[in-house]
């Protein structure tokens, strides 16, 4: 596996980004970054903060900044937010300077995952569950736009999943 190529993973919120990323950079040696904690980390603020003092355009505007400049790295396995794929100059950045992966999971699965996550602002609402549909209607098209490989996480082990994600490199790299 090309050791400068990147790896970046998409999907959304509670489909395994940043716990699968971690593990696969620990296997692959590589350095891990979460484009929200990165977020955060630059503003001195938590996500909840950001969205409840700039909103969701002025978060979004933070973000593309991160992963422009995130995407540049080289040797990285990136976890984005879930909405990453949304600015069409993100989802341009993810799809040139890297492998995209997408991580998919059922809405059940999001929904089991994130229920007492008080951490994620768009599922601060009174339905949850129909949030994380309508976020996917609009979003599925895009993960899969950008995505070179997809992975169903719903019953797949972190172990799996990363081994899966390795595998399916490697099998492109070698075309």
């Amino acid at each position: 596996m090309d050791e400068l190529n990147n790896i970046f993973l998409v999907g959304p919120m509670g489909s395994g980004k940043t716990t699968i990323g971690r593990q696969l950079a620990k296997v692959l040696e590589r350095a891990f970054v979460d484009s929200d904690h990165e977020i955060a980390h630059r503003t001195g603020a938590d996500i909840p903060w950001i969205f409840d003092i700039e909103g969701e355009a002025g978060f979004r505007e933070r973000e593309c900044s991160v992963i422009d400049d995130l995407t540049q790295r080289q040797g990285i396995v990136l976890a984005t937010g879930g909405g990453a794929v949304l600015d069409a100059g993100n989802r341009q950045c993810l799809a040139s300077r890297g492998t995209t992966v997408y991580l998919s999971a059922s809405i059940d699965q999001l929904h089991m995952r994130t229920a007492k996550n008080r951490n994620r602002p768009l599922l601060q609402t009174d339905d949850p569950r129909a949030k994380l549909e309508a976020l996917m209607l609009i979003r599925e098209p895009l993960y899969r736009e950008v995505a070179d490989i997809v992975i169903d996480t719903d019953e797949r082990s972190v172990r799996a999943t990363v081994q899966y994600v390795i595998d399916e490199i490697s099998l492109q790299s070698s075309r």
